[in-house]
């Protein structure tokens, strides 16, 4: 059956295919309602209102890569994007071919490579990682009050560690989000960066990060897996003085999330308040059990 919400977005697909000339024929859901697969092996995705400029980032920076050569997902080739209908800002590309999840020293590798390329010649946001998060403290409706001034506390706390960041790599063109499925290998081989939302200019330690808490906070990949990482890139962040701070900021972001998926639904409840305990200290030492994705 189909909803109220995806007939919304079916007409501003039909829209934006019909004003660049392509087919919606039987167009396929992909993923949250928010993507179709088309014919041909075309995907078109729609953005929320406002997002524009965002949208319009995000292609630029995929067509900029591919005059890199670094393998990533590929914008449909002439046609002038985004197509913005009704406020929504609409784009096309070019399905994934069938692939797998990367390996830890295959996307170390890929990081590395992206973290390698000179600064693009169009202006890519800088990283913010604790911009705007009070307003998912205050929505958030499955803590007590002392919880929530505790998180704003600590927000305070991660702010002014922000500014005194100690220094490393050169701030570089990053991936910067969670990349568990967003660096994949092709059945041919080829090491693809399927996700590229978050991209921005920041610390190249943001992305290593995020294995780090995959091995020594969630232990979802063991050691092992994590030299692999570390190996592919040519590095470990963990030894660099500024590891604590992206790492606290990051978990911090990763509670608020399932704070914020545990108000719109109580199956995410149970691990939001296990994150929270975890971040406080109120659970011992890393690695923590229990803490597992939002699935």
């Amino acid at each position: 059956m189909t909803s109220v919400a995806e007939n919304g977005t079916r007409s501003i697909l039909r829209a934006a295919c019909v004003s660049v000339g392509i087919e919606t024929g039987k167009a396929e859901v992909v993923g949250p309602r928010t993507a179709y697969r088309l014919h041909d092996g075309m995907v078109a995705r729609i953005g929320g209102r406002g997002q524009k400029l965002a949208a319009g980032r995000e292609v630029a920076l995929a067509r900029w890569l591919d005059t890199c050569g670094v393998s990533a997902t590929r914008v449909v080739p002439n046609i002038p994007q985004p197509v913005m209908v009704d406020g929504c800002a609409v784009t096309f590309w070019q399905d994934l071919p069938p692939h797998h999840p990367g390996a830890p020293g295959e996307v170390g590798r890929a990081l590395r490579r992206l973290h390698q390329l000179p600064l693009p010649g169009f202006e890519l946001r800088r990283i913010a990682p604790l911009a705007r998060l009070e307003r998912e403290i205050a929505s958030a409706r499955s803590v007590t009050e002392d919880d929530r001034r505790w998180l704003q506390g600590h927000l305070d706390e991660l702010r002014g560690r922000w500014k005194v960041l100690p220094q490393g790599m050169p701030w570089s063109v990053i991936h910067g989000g969670d990349w568990d499925d967003d660096v994949v290998v092709t059945d041919d081989g080829e090491v693809m960066l399927a996700g590229l939302g978050w991209t921005a200019v920041g610390p190249p330690e943001w992305d290593l990060v995020h294995a780090a808490i995959e091995c020594w906070t969630a232990a979802s990949i063991g050691a092992a897996q994590y030299a692999d990482f570390c190996n592919g890139y040519g590095c470990d962040v963990t030894r660099w003085d500024g590891f604590f701070l992206l790492r606290d900021i990051q978990e911090f972001r990763l509670t608020l999330q399932a704070l914020s998926a545990a108000a719109d639904n109580e199956v995410f409840q149970r691990q939001a308040v296990r994150r929270l305990a975890y971040i406080r200290g109120d659970s011992g030492m890393r690695p923590w059990p229990g803490w597992a994705d939002l699935d």
